[in-house]
This record gives C-alpha cells, sequence and structure tokens, in this order.
C-alpha cells in the first residue's frame, strides 16, 4: 500500500497560480471579487495598503491576464478609474482558492498528528482526500 503523501506530485499544488499568488495581486483580487460592481482606484490602493505606482503595476498584469477591467471616466468632471474583476478573473481566482484550500487541509491532517502544532492548526478539519 502506498502512503499518500508519498504519491508523486501529490504535494506539487499546481493550482497555486503565480499570477494570483503574489501577496499584492491577491490583496487586489479578494477585495474586487468582494466588490462585484468595482472598486475605485484610489478606493482599492487604500484597501489594498499600495502606493498608486505600485497598485498600476499590479493592475496591468492583471489586465494582460484578463483577470479584471479597468474602466476609464469622470464623475462630476474629474476623472475616475474603476477596476471590476471579470468573469474569468472570477474562476481563475476561485479555483486558486480552492489549491489553497487544499493546502491548508493537508497541513492540518499532519497538524492533528503533531502535538507541537499550534493550536489553531489542530483545530482544523482534516482533508478526506
Amino acid at each position: 500500500m502506498t502512503d499518500v503523501s508519498l504519491t508523486e506530485g501529490r504535494f506539487a499544488y499546481e493550482g497555486l497560480d503565480r499570477v494570483i499568488h503574489e501577496r499584492a495581486r491577491l490583496s487586489v483580487l479578494t477585495s474586487l471579487i468582494t466588490n462585484p460592481k468595482g472598486v475605485a482606484f484610489n478606493d482599492l490602493k487604500q484597501m489594498c495598503s499600495l502606493t498608486d505606482g505600485n497598485l498600476s503595476r499590479h493592475l496591468k498584469v492583471l489586465e494582460t491576464e484578463g483577470m479584471v477591467e479597468i474602466v476609464k471616466g469622470h464623475d462630476r468632471n474629474r476623472p475616475l478609474t474603476v477596476v471590476k474583476i471579470t468573469s474569468a478573473g472570477r474562476l481563475r481566482y476561485l479555483e486558486y482558492l480552492t489549491t489553497l484550500e487544499q493546502v491548508v487541509k493537508d497541513a492540518a491532517k499532519m497538524a492533528q498528528e503533531d502535538e507541537s502544532a499550534p493550536v489553531l492548526m489542530r483545530g482544523l478539519t482534516p482533508s478526506k482526500a
């Protein structure tokens, strides 16, 4: 019988999308998925604790990947940039979360067997997989 943890590639987590896995982009996408109508650039900048240039750079990556849509317009004669997550971006983000959830379940399973694991980890439910 083969130990599941020894199965080739078992812990490769191919679904951990490198585009999303970067902290700032994960923050941006999480902000956008919780605000489906979109978020103004300045509000998004504050929500994610990013500078103008840093947010712009990460949005460019996400836009190139088809994950966000950037809509430029005006509000009372003032420029307004609104960022929205696309349906493809939403799907890709949710697939990423599924993989991340598996990472947590795998770690929780090990923590159940390890008395030195933090109490928080021991309280998680191990994966049924």
